[in-house]
């Protein structure tokens, strides 16, 4: 695996991979890289002859700077993972490599960007937004992959490429869980034992909404998700939505794809997970 960290030198190389007629595949992550991460390296080569991973904590789209502090940075180990898994070339730049100085970034994203997340975590989709956008620049990929654990930020990216006329192809990838049920995620870290266990409450919740839907009972089966989360122990709901797939707006009994999403934070961790119901 090659690893740059100047925008320069990456692009020198994958214009020379380009000109060879090579299909770029790129990944875009903050690292701290579980099986979740990795799973889209694996689609990632299947759909491309080059993969190119980024690791970049990028602070604009941290709301909490104490969040920002303790997001965890085990380069050393994501590398070994990244070749391991049989990703081409890291991308992983200094802050100053990114960003000069006092930059200014607004799009004007339409109501995705204000739901769900985004009510909670006023212009973190600008922060996203911003930092995928000059990632896309640079590498410059045909196909970039996303998790759908971040199923909102999917749908905000793909607005961005549609706003911006951004000639590449979105990917998202399912969600990769613990053989108990848990969405895997870079903050799983933060959980202590007895966190662990009732987190398993939001991906419980989920399968039982997924299990029990019927679109006549969309408001009874939401009230019932949100009591069902309350009533466990250390764990403070956000929220529990049954949305619109598309447009994330609460779902109808004629809504055509239908998401159910759910933010809790269980001890001191913020967690997000979903499921698509149809």
């Amino acid at each position: 695996m090659k690893n740059f960290t100047q925008k320069a030198d990456l692009q020198q190389h994958l214009g020379n991979l380009k000109a060879a007629g090579a299909v770029i595949t790129f990944v875009p992550t903050m690292g701290a890289l579980h099986q979740g991460h990795l799973s889209l390296i694996e689609q990632a080569k299947q759909l491309g002859d080059v993969v190119v991973c980024s690791i970049f904590v990028n602070p604009t789209q941290f709301n909490d700077p104490k969040d920002l502090e303790i997001y965890p940075r085990p380069i050393q180990a994501d590398m070994q993972k990244l070749d391991a898994a049989g990703c081409d070339i890291l991308f992983n730049p200094e802050v100053n490599e990114m960003y000069a100085g006092n930059e200014k970034w607004h799009l004007n994203l339409g109501p995705i960007e204000g739901v769900l997340e985004g009510t909670f975590r006023p212009g973190h989709y600008q922060g996203v937004t911003q930092v995928v956008y000059k990632l896309f620049n640079i590498v410059k990929p045909d196909i970039a992959l996303f998790g759908q654990k971040d199923y909102q930020q999917f749908l905000v990216i793909s607005k961005m490429v549609e706003l911006l006329n951004m000639p590449v192809k979105l990917v998202m990838c399912p969600i990769v869980r613990e053989t108990d049920g848990l969405a895997m995620s870079s903050r799983n870290i933060h959980l202590t034992p007895g966190d662990r266990k009732h987190a398993l409450i939001l991906s419980k919740t989920l399968n039982k909404v997924k299990q029990n839907f019927d679109p006549e009972k969309i408001a009874e089966l939401k009230s019932q998700a949100e009591q069902d989360i309350a009533a466990e122990p250390d764990t403070v709901l956000a929220y529990f939505e049954i949305a619109d797939g598309e447009t994330l707006l609460p779902a109808s009994k004629n809504t055509g794809n239908v998401v159910a999403l759910v933010a809790a934070t269980v001890g001191k961790t913020r967690l997000i997970d979903n499921v698509v119901i149809k």
